[in-house]
């Protein structure tokens, strides 16, 4: 049944991943830029950071997306005493062979919920970043590739941070986008309410797409056109966040490029050939916002980084594009 749905399905990208975010909301109510963002950073082969609160549908949301796309998913509960082996794998002694045999740990999947991420050592949080920056685990000097496509949520608690050891800010910069669900309003919550006892949960869904598909998105969106002033216009803004006085750390080299090739896939999702600065300015505060370190003076005057890049954007002249043919 479900590989029957799966062939009858369009090829055309500009319905397929329409159709990919439909059956998300199935189960996710009123979350379509969440779900599109973390569309966004899959077909950018990019990685996600969710920091909400307990109970807001973070782990219905990514086992949702894996049967959208039909992709296999495992989740590794980050915990104290989580070791690095425990999530990239270890070697076992075969008695039969007498040797020692590697055995892949539950990274080795190509959608991956890493929960709680800040509740883990920084050794064991570096071995999951290593992997999602090389998209290999290296062990006893032989070095294994991860499956494609390879996407990793991982999520954190805003609130309670007693035992928990925070990501350092060059950890921050190998995430594409931080990302918050945020509660739902009155009305959402009712739909909530009612599909929590009733309604689809996220292995009911079948898929509307499969992993060939994304690997082709990823492809057709790097040919995606970005105008040379759209480049320019990405330089301004990152030199601005470097340049103010209220910003001890600017934004990387990493996070501009991370932004362009956003950009790219936000406007193959929509089914353009070409980026415009809508698809830009819609984008810098997911991409930026956790790669900007501010002074202390600034966040005790109440200010953040995205009131920061709000006012940077504000500033900036937006580019007019050529007219294209």
């Amino acid at each position: 049944m479900t590989l029957m749905h799966v062939e009858n399905r369009s090829s055309d990208p500009s319905s397929v991943i329409p159709n990919v975010i439909e059956n998300v909301g199935k189960v996710i109510v009123g979350k379509t830029d969440v779900v599109r963002l973390c569309l966004v950073a899959m077909i950018t082969r990019g990685h996600v950071l969710l920091e909400d609160v307990p109970g807001v549908g973070k782990t219905m949301l990514v086992k949702s997306l894996a049967k959208s796309v039909d992709c296999e998913f495992k989740r590794i509960q980050f915990t104290p005493d989580l070791l690095p082996s425990d999530v990239t794998g270890t070697s076992i002694f075969n008695q039969r062979s007498g040797d020692f045999e590697y055995r892949p740990g539950p990274i080795f999947s190509q959608i991956v919920l890493a929960d709680e991420i800040n509740r883990t050592s920084p050794k064991t949080q570096a071995a999951l970043l290593e992997a999602l920056e090389e998209g290999s685990v290296s062990f006893d000097g032989v070095t294994h590739a991860l499956p494609t496509p390879f996407f990793v949520l991982a999520t954190q608690n805003p609130i309670e941070y007693e035992g928990t050891f925070p990501l350092p800010e060059a950890q921050l910069d190998r995430f594409l986008f931080k990302l918050s669900v945020g509660y739902p309003s009155p009305e959402q919550e009712l739909d909530v309410l009612v599909r929590g006892t009733t309604g689809v949960v996220p292995d009911d869904l079948l898929p509307v797409a499969m992993p060939e598909d994304i690997a082709r998105w990823q492809t057709e969106a790097e040919k995606v056109y970005i105008d040379k002033s759209l480049y320019e216009y990405i330089v301004q803004i990152v030199h601005k966040t470097r340049q103010h006085p209220k910003v001890y750390l600017g934004v990387s080299p990493r996070g501009a490029i991370g932004l362009a090739k956003a950009s790219q896939a936000l406007a193959y999702l929509y089914g353009r050939d070409y980026v415009i600065p809508d698809d830009i300015k819609y984008l810098i505060p997911h991409v930026f916002g956790h790669r900007m370190l501010l002074h202390p003076e600034a966040r005790i005057g109440g200010m953040t980084a995205s009131s920061l890049l709000s006012e940077i954007l504000h500033d900036t002249q937006v580019p007019i594009l050529p007219a294209r043919r």
